[in-house]
């Protein structure tokens, strides 16, 4: 169960928003093996200037289509991880995301922090 926050500076038009999301949704089926609707994705836009991302020593130059996503998620390895951000890089490439242009971080937590609604921890209870 994923969580995905997206963070990017504005000015995407719809169908680009609906694509973004969509090849980071398919990542997560392919190389999280999250179900087709286990789909939580926030997407936040930020106006030109509110995004203050250097390159972290690496020499990358970054443009107004920098994409930082945020993943939070239980129980994956290693090389699960290592697989999605390469996918990613390969898959938003495609859809016009340079790979100097992906920022993504990944962020453990566990079964009992998750409440889906009606103030249960459904994984905990078994409903899930």
């Amino acid at each position: 169960m994923p969580l995905v926050k997206i963070d990017i500076i504005e000015g995407r038009n719809e169908e680009e928003l609906t694509q973004l999301t969509d090849v980071i949704q398919e990542v997560m089926m392919e190389t999280f093996a999250a179900p087709k609707r286990d789909r939580f994705q926030i997407i936040n836009e930020h106006k030109p200037g509110q995004l203050k991302i250097l390159d972290a020593g690496l020499g990358y130059t970054r443009s107004d289509r920098i994409v930082f996503i945020q993943i939070t998620q239980q129980g994956r390895t290693r090389a699960q991880k290592q697989a999605m951000y390469a996918r990613m890089s390969e898959k938003l490439k495609v859809i016009g995301i340079p790979p100097t242009d992906l920022i993504i971080s990944v962020v453990e937590n566990k079964k009992e922090d998750w409440s889906f609604g009606e103030g249960k921890a459904q994984f905990l209870t078994g409903d899930l």
